[in-house]
């Protein structure tokens, strides 16, 4: 794959992941706890956030894998952080307001970067269960 492929997915994912890791960060610093990353369940916060829906599996699985194997996300488990790279990415786009930060940032990735492609899986126990855990913080207010 090529510099130019990346779809709107791919950029909706790595905007959230930004925006879910920072106050995931922000939460852990002040809980005097240590960052760890951000869970699904925070990344699927993040995304309907964004764009007022949650991704489906398929649609984070792929757009994950893609990102992870670009190196602009990491994933351990559940936890999702921004790499290194990805931080340079997000630091040197244009500024745009959250409002046009996908389409932004979808720009720059066709840009700047060409789609990878890593071995990381997301089963449906695992989707389901970060579903479930955003929809108890939904009903929770938080």
């Amino acid at each position: 794959m090529g510099a130019g492929e990346w779809h709107w997915n791919d950029a909706w994912i790595f905007v959230s992941a930004v925006i879910a890791e920072r106050l995931e960060r922000d939460r852990a610093m002040h809980a005097a706890l240590p960052v760890t990353g951000a869970s699904l369940a925070d990344l699927l916060a993040a995304a309907d956030f964004l764009h007022h829906s949650v991704p489906s599996r398929a649609e984070l699985e792929e757009a994950v894998r893609r990102l992870a194997g670009a190196g602009l996300i990491t994933v351990d488990d559940d936890l999702v952080e921004v790499a290194p790279a990805g931080e340079q990415l997000w630091r040197t786009r244009p500024f745009s307001g959250l409002s046009s930060a996908v389409l932004t940032l979808q720009t720059q990735l066709n840009r700047s970067a060409s789609p990878g492609d890593s071995a990381w899986e997301l089963d449906d126990k695992t989707y389901n269960a970060a579903v479930r855990e955003y929809s108890l913080r939904l009903a929770d207010g938080r």
